[in-house]
């Protein structure tokens, strides 16, 4: 399994649209081969930072869907974010 996150820091004001595009970008990914899941999350202890978690069943399956949509959906995403990290994580063990 391969893991993309990406940490942002998010103007509260801007949360609900990024909340919209986050959801935009998941029914994007979902219909993509080897997608496995998504989640929006709220990073504790740090204000207005977020983080996207896609789960992939393989690193190439990510990078077919990043090749084919990453640009068209920065451009229709509406949120003002900062990225402050992006995360490859490939599971190693699992329960």
């Amino acid at each position: 399994m391969f893991i993309h996150t990406v940490l942002f820091e998010i103007n509260p004001k801007e949360v609900a649209k990024y909340c919209k595009d986050s959801l935009m970008w998941a029914n994007y990914a979902k219909k993509a081969k080897g997608f496995k899941g998504y989640f929006t999350m709220a990073r504790y202890g740090f204000k207005n930072q977020y983080a996207c978690v896609y789960r992939w069943d393989k690193k190439t399956s990510h990078d077919c869907f990043m090749r084919k949509y990453h640009d068209g959906l920065v451009d229709k995403s509406s949120a003002k974010v900062k990225v402050l990290g992006y995360y490859d994580l490939k599971v190693i063990d699992k329960i």
